[in-house]
């Protein structure tokens, strides 16, 4: 079998409210659908995020880089020989997401080709994943509504806050009406996006003591070494590194100089094969992780739930999967479910992320 052709096809979806957040927000799903043919007629798919103001992708950053360059050198390949594959991508530096989305759609293709769900080759360790909702910047009284709501319609009780916010007070009173509103056995945690200095973090700390608060991700920019560092160290809960660890080599630096305790696994930026060496990489050293959220389509929310809940360590909290809910439509032609909480693995050869030609049609951006 061997790469016959790659698509890169960008598309646009709008939100029905706009998500907002300390690096930035996010009205429409401007993203890019990677398509990988192989030469037997199996077709891989993946979704691919642009993040700018994360990663500095673009959507037309991703179809460049794929089109020009990751193509040409990987067509004729076959695509289970993943490392030459990869060694071709490593050449580039950066554009994590455009090398996610290929690992993705390759692995697509070796589970439609073994007629196996890609969950279950690696590693099958359970056949769902608990629901996180992300809660993005709004007053506080508003946000526990939502959370409400999401806990009535869904069955969600875990809930991702967006903070990062000045004055402090702001996500300082937002964290105690959440608790209040929502209860003791409700999970609660934070994410900054980098919003605040360590020194703000801290603060922010101190004064939702005794909240049950039980993760911080990325509290301020990991350029900021030594004041992170003394965060880590005085901090109650686990920091978490996100935006700072795209891959293992990222990983390994941030845990060794004690810029975080703690790993967000998101497989939009890398894909099945360096999220399962990062994965390795925190089991070994015994730090949790988190499975993060791209502000995913339902396309690439099960591309991180055919991971998460595929190994035990990935699967022991709820990962973040339900954002998609906040647009107004999408690509994937089986639409996803969550029930009591959760979102089952498609019991299909391959990821199950099979696409609405239709929708595919009516969304894309180089056919207008």
């Amino acid at each position: 079998m061997k790469i016959e052709r790659i698509e890169a096809i960008p598309y646009s979806i709008p939100y029905n409210k706009p998500l907002k957040f300390a690096s930035g927000q996010v009205t429409e799903a401007d993203h890019v659908l990677i398509r990988v043919h192989t030469d037997e007629g199996i077709v891989g798919s993946a979704d691919t995020p642009p993040r700018p103001y994360t990663y500095g992708e673009t959507q037309d950053s991703i179809v460049a880089v794929i089109n020009k360059i990751f193509a040409p050198g990987i067509i004729g390949l076959d695509p289970l020989d993943r490392e030459k594959i990869h060694q071709v991508l490593g050449r580039t530096i950066h554009n994590q997401t455009a090398k996610g989305g290929l690992d993705i759609a390759l692995w697509d293709i070796f589970g439609q080709a073994a007629g196996m769900p890609v969950s279950q080759m690696l590693g099958g360790y359970t056949d769902s994943m608990q629901v996180s909702h992300m809660l993005g910047f709004q007053p506080a009284q508003k946000l526990l509504d939502e959370a409400l709501r999401f806990r009535s319609d869904y069955g969600i009780n875990t809930f991702k806050l967006k903070v990062g916010r000045r004055p402090l007070a702001l996500d300082i009173e937002a964290c105690h009406v959440l608790r209040e509103g929502l209860g003791e056995d409700t999970d609660i945690y934070l994410d900054a996006n980098r919003g605040w200095t360590a020194n703000e973090a801290l603060e922010v700390l101190r004064r939702t003591e005794g909240l049950g608060l039980s993760l911080l991700e990325e509290p301020c920019d990991a350029k900021e070494t030594m004041s992170r560092k003394r965060l880590v160290d005085k901090s109650p809960i686990p920091i978490v590194g996100d935006e700072s660890v795209p891959t293992a080599g990222d990983v390994s630096r941030e845990l060794l100089a004690g810029g975080c305790n703690a790993i967000c696994i998101k497989t939009a930026r890398s894909g099945f094969t360096e999220a399962t060496r990062i994965l390795g990489l925190c089991t070994g050293l015994g730090v949790d992780v988190t499975m993060g959220n791209q502000i995913d389509t339902q396309v690439g929310t099960i591309a991180t739930v055919t991971f998460g809940a595929a190994h035990e360590a990935s699967s022991r909290r709820a990962g973040e999967l339900s954002n998609f809910l906040d647009m107004s439509d999408d690509l994937l032609a089986e639409p996803i479910v969550i029930k009591d909480g959760a979102i089952g693995v498609r019991q299909v050869p391959g990821v199950g992320a099979a696409i609405d030609e239709a929708k595919l049609a009516h969304y894309r951006q180089d056919t207008k």
